[in-house]
């Protein structure tokens, strides 16, 4: 009877985010703000220099033009059996880790009185703008859309707790939700800023724009911020490749290895190690 009584409320639970899930959609991926999406939804591309343009989030004057539609295909397993795990996982995430993100909440709002959730604008399958959600690990006052690297003295706008969640990843724990709604996946290329005009031009090259992003994939258990784009898109596509749920539990495996201990994570970020070395 208890049993039953268990089954009945996690039934309900499931039930009432799905319904969330379902209504918050569309506005999770600007379907009522067309200046908001991405006009080059659904088109392979090639990253053009151009100095009269303003400099986009990978620090370089330019953009991205169309050369062709994508063509790119997922398999069943990434079609359907990937989405069956993530919607099961993302859940019991949700309902396991709920203790988790109210411990955080607190913590985050104690220190810095402020939004608990930090939104940005990334880019998701088939290049569709959507909004990823994180714990705020920064100042308010922080420049919105731009990423860590492009500051100047990043540790300057990072709390203390931001900086314990940063090394353990927690900060992306609200991505959970994203994955439940339908927006990313839980192994996957991470998503890009809609800006980073030569992440997502390499990624091109890889068909690593044409999956969805993820929670977690091989390029972060490779290196993660000290990883130069060309490297870190060439990690992308080789997961691509070999997407499997063979290759996914690898990940996911890789990961939790990481999330204790992690020395990959740059405040200055993508190849700010590569370039002291230099």
């Amino acid at each position: 009877m208890v049993g039953k009584v268990i089954l009945g409320i996690i039934v309900l639970i499931f039930l009432i985010l799905a319904v969330i899930a379902g209504i918050k959609k569309g506005d999770s991926v600007y379907a009522n703000q067309k200046d908001q999406q991405n006009p080059l939804e659904g088109k392979k591309v090639k990253f053009v220099k151009d100095d009269n343009d303003k400099e986009n989030a990978d620090g370089v004057r330019g953009h991205l033009e169309a050369i062709g539609d994508s063509d790119y295909k997922q398999g069943f397993y990434g079609r359907y059996i990937k989405r069956l795990v993530d919607i099961i996982v993302s859940f019991c995430g949700l309902v396991i880790l709920s203790p988790v993100f109210l411990i955080l909440t607190i913590a985050i709002k104690v220190e810095d009185p402020g939004p608990v959730l930090f939104t940005q604008k990334r880019m998701g399958k088939g290049k569709q703008y959507f909004k990823l959600h994180k714990f705020r690990s920064m100042k308010v006052d922080t420049p919105h859309d731009t990423p860590t690297h492009m500051l100047s003295n990043p540790d300057q706008y990072i709390t203390k707790v931001g900086k314990f969640i940063r090394a353990h990843s927690l900060d992306e724990l609200p991505q959970i939700w994203d994955i439940f709604i339908g927006n990313m996946a839980i192994i996957g290329p991470r998503p890009g800023l809609w800006n980073q005009d030569i992440l997502t031009a390499e990624r091109d090259k890889y068909n690593a724009n044409d999956i969805k992003p993820g929670l977690t994939g091989w390029a972060q258990i490779n290196g993660r911020d000290e990883l130069e784009i060309p490297v870190k898109a060439k990690l992308d596509g080789d997961y691509v490749k070999k997407q499997s749920f063979g290759m996914d539990v690898r990940c996911f495996v890789g990961t939790i290895s990481k999330v204790g201990r992690d020395d990959s994570v740059v405040e200055g970020g993508t190849g700010t190690m590569k370039s002291k070395e230099k």
